[in-house]
């Protein structure tokens, strides 16, 4: 995984770099995710002012790791569909239909 989330990562950073876990988060009751002190808050601070003990904050941030490894097996196979030789032929056919939509526009 490409980015690493801890204990010490701060909530604003990490739905930027991890989409998916602002849902765990918002399943947890993290319902500030959007809010100014949530871009400077830990996900351990905004956990213990939560309520949080250490081991629930240590099983949310394995979540976020859970979430986040899945994101990026999602993101591996999309970038690998759109690489592979049966998605150019459709590229390719699209480009072609462009192409004729601008000349007869122009035209």
């Amino acid at each position: 995984m490409a980015y690493v989330v801890t204990r010490a990562t701060p909530i604003g950073e990490l739905v930027l770099n991890v989409p998916s876990a602002a849902a765990v988060l918002l399943e947890h009751g993290f319902h500030c995710i959007g809010c100014g002190l949530a871009a400077y808050e830990t996900i351990e601070e905004g956990a213990a002012a939560h309520g949080f003990d250490d081991a629930a904050i240590d099983a949310l941030v394995q979540e976020i790791k859970d979430a986040a490894k899945k994101e990026e097996e999602l993101m591996k196979r999309a970038d690998a569909a759109i690489a592979s030789p049966a998605a150019k032929p459709v590229a390719k056919e699209s480009k072609k239909a462009e192409k004729k939509t601008k000349k007869s526009k122009s035209g």
